[in-house]
């Protein structure tokens, strides 16, 4: 007889790059309660576009998913289209970003900031 086994599912990943430029992001402002903020508007050039920002605080309805010492927070609107997704932190010629790889999207822009589904 064999048994299920049981899986708890991560809403969002963030990868190191990203877990190590918000430590340090954190550090900088002097605010350790500071968590990054992940969200999605209406916009851009595929229907919708990634938004990031600090909260201070986390609202009633908002999601508030732990990595140690950072956390990501999400709107309850955002969540359904993010599920799934992970956060991640390049540099290069065009700059430095926070970037969303998410598997939920059909169809993206060319610089990866906005996305349909």
């Amino acid at each position: 007889m064999s048994g299920a086994e049981s899986f708890v599912p991560t809403p969002m990943m963030l990868s190191e790059a990203a877990r190590k430029r918000l430590q340090a992001l954190i550090k900088e402002e002097g605010k350790p309660q500071l968590k990054l903020r992940v969200y999605v508007t209406g916009g851009g050039c595929s229907g919708f576009q990634y938004g990031f920002d600090f909260a201070d605080s986390v609202a009633e309805d908002d999601t508030l998913i732990e990595f140690g010492e950072v956390a990501l927070v999400v709107d309850e609107l955002s969540y359904q289209y993010l599920v799934g997704s992970t956060i991640d932190y390049e540099e290069g010629l065009a700059g430095a970003r926070f970037l969303v790889q998410n598997p939920n999207a059909t169809t993206t822009c060319g610089c990866g900031a906005s996305f349909m589904v």
